[in-house]
């Protein structure tokens, strides 16, 4: 998997909504200008991903359109006219200030710093 080192004291972890100890754990290294996202089951590493400290306000970009389309219903009281029928009044709460919209086609061809992958070196 690589080197493996300690959390650095700037990051994160998150539980994966599917249980069984899975955590995903986030990390800024300045030394190396990137930011970890690693995928851990228990105390193994199954998988991380360097980003670069340029994509990140891209990320931050989706993560806020995906939270600002998520937003939640409130249920409130009503008070009912003098001798009329009260019950819940769904209310939306406002929409948080949107972000520049995201295509969400699904389709990733136009991804930039898309490049050619290496060749396997066999030996």
């Amino acid at each position: 998997m690589g080197e493996v080192l300690p959390m650095p004291s700037f990051g994160d972890l998150f539980t994966d909504t599917r249980g069984d100890d899975r955590t995903m754990r986030v990390s800024y290294h300045p030394e190396r200008g990137a930011v970890v996202l690693s995928l851990w089951s228990g105390t193994t590493c199954r998988g991380s991903f360097r980003m670069a400290l340029d994509d990140v306000s891209r990320l931050r970009a989706v993560l806020a359109e995906i939270e600002a389309s998520s937003t939640p219903t409130t249920v409130l009281p009503v008070v009912p006219p003098a001798g009329g029928p009260s019950g819940p009044l769904n209310v939306t709460a406002p929409a948080a200030p949107r972000s520049p919209a995201v295509d969400q086609t699904g389709d990733i061809s136009g991804t930039a710093h898309r490049g050619m992958l290496p060749v396997p070196r066999v030996a």
